[in-house]
């Protein structure tokens, strides 16, 4: 392990629904130039994606990665490129291909340049055998493949913690909700879905069905754990390092629908399930985050009603 090159941030799959909002937080509180924002393809002409420095990087091309390391003085990596939930099942062999091989690469450009990782998890870790509200140390046993790669990701991770002194860091996200960025093939996508068709058709169809409860989270307050736990004292961090419970907000698809017509009048929401509903239902109510609470001090901004307003709001 050799020094890193430097104290720069590089942030891989920036051009996702998580990068998008990371990389403007970051640029905000650290300058545009100390961010390389990366990707396998390019912002659109019409992208609102922030200003900075950009670099098209295949996470499984591990040796570009090692060289954009070296040349552009990378010391932290937000790992974020992933194929999720439901492209997923729909593609296993690339999500297996994208996800382990992906985070292996990094990993291996950590453990060669000493450089602090943060590799994400997910609630997709837990399955059908998982209580309701899902522990911080429990059975990972998921039925989809995106689940488990979360899996082998946490796994990795705290190998290479404990075997090369690998400063890595991770969350188990629960389903994200943003306006600014498109979700991206996720199971709990109808939850940013139902925002946009609400606003201008008036009406959705969700994918799940009504009584369906998830854990979600609203991005503001993902992007702030995700910079908090980067922050935390090292030494206060244990075994779950790799992919802290986070709690946020736990709702049903038919909770949401009823707080969205209450403030606008006249929508409606047909339950309509497909292969999703599935493995929603493999999947946790909501999750135990004392273990985040007490190590590093997490905690929610927002509750339903606010995430709603904010939502309705911004995409108005």
């Amino acid at each position: 392990m050799t020094e890193s090159p430097g104290d720069r941030i590089l942030v891989t799959g920036a051009l996702g629904q998580i990068g998008t909002e990371l990389v403007s937080s970051l640029r905000q509180r650290h300058g545009k130039d100390n961010i390389l924002a990366t990707d396998i393809r390019s912002p659109g002409p019409e992208s609102n994606f922030p200003d900075g420095p950009f670099s098209n990087l295949s996470v499984l091309d591990g040796a570009k990665m090692e060289r954009v390391i070296l040349e552009e003085g990378i010391g932290t990596v937000f790992h974020l490129a992933a194929i999720l939930s439901a492209t997923g099942e729909k593609n296993p062999e690339l999500c297996q291909r994208v996800n382990v091989g992906g985070t292996v690469s990094v990993l291996e450009a950590a453990r060669d340049f000493d450089l602090k990782v943060f590799a994400p998890s997910s609630i997709a870790v837990f399955g059908p055998d998982s209580p309701n509200i899902a522990p911080q140390e429990g059975p990972l046993n998921p039925t989809t493949m995106y689940g488990k790669t979360k899996v082998t990701g946490e796994i990795l991770g705290l190998n290479y913690w404990k075997q090369y002194g690998v400063d890595v860091r991770g969350l188990r996200f629960p389903g994200l909700i943003s306006w600014k960025a498109p979700a991206g093939g996720g199971t709990t996508d109808y939850a940013v879905d139902i925002f946009r068709a609400a606003v201008d058709h008036g009406h959705y169809d969700c994918f799940v069905s009504e009584d369906t409860r998830l854990p979600m989270m609203y991005m503001e307050d993902a992007i702030r754990a995700t910079e908090s736990i980067m922050q935390a004292d090292p030494g206060s961090l244990g075994d779950s390092r790799v992919g802290y419970n986070i709690k946020g907000i736990s709702f049903t698809a038919g909770e949401l629908a009823d707080k969205i017509a209450e403030r606008i009048p006249g929508f409606t929401c047909d339950f309509i399930p497909d292969f999703r509903q599935k493995v929603a239902d493999s999947w946790p109510d909501d999750v135990d985050d004392e273990a985040a609470r007490n190590e590093w001090g997490w905690e929610a901004n927002y509750d339903l009603g606010r995430m709603v307003d904010e939502m309705i709001s911004n995409i108005s």
